[in-house]
């Protein structure tokens, strides 16, 4: 089930991308791509704004939805450590500089 909703999150995402770039802003911005012809050649210029803005407002709100699936099938999967939780632990036992116990004043390594 997770992996689905995961599938669907990454669909969303990169259609949101591309939906974002395709409207049309102050600066022009990719809308003008497609070899001279654009979504305003094919429904108006207020139309395709319009189709654009309701297309992505829907895909953000079922990007925030799945988000918000994803994190609650997280929080209920009852796996408590994490793979950053295992890297953190495994860099902090290894020591950054080798002490001599043995020394009464110990002495920094000198750079090369």
């Amino acid at each position: 089930m997770v992996d689905i909703i995961l599938t669907i999150h990454v669909i969303l995402a990169v259609g949101l991308i591309i939906f974002i770039l395709l409207q049309r802003s102050d600066g022009g911005a990719l809308g003008g791509l497609g070899g001279g012809m654009s979504l305003s050649g094919i429904m108006g210029t207020q139309g395709s704004t319009n189709f654009l803005t309701k297309l992505t407002a829907i895909f953000a709100g079922l990007f925030m939805l799945t988000s918000l699936l994803l994190a609650i099938f997280e929080s209920r999967s009852g796996n408590e450590s994490s793979f950053i939780d295992e890297e953190i632990i495994n860099e902090v036992d290894a020591p950054l500089i080798k002490i001599d116990e043995e020394l009464d004043t110990p002495v920094p390594p000198k750079s090369e």
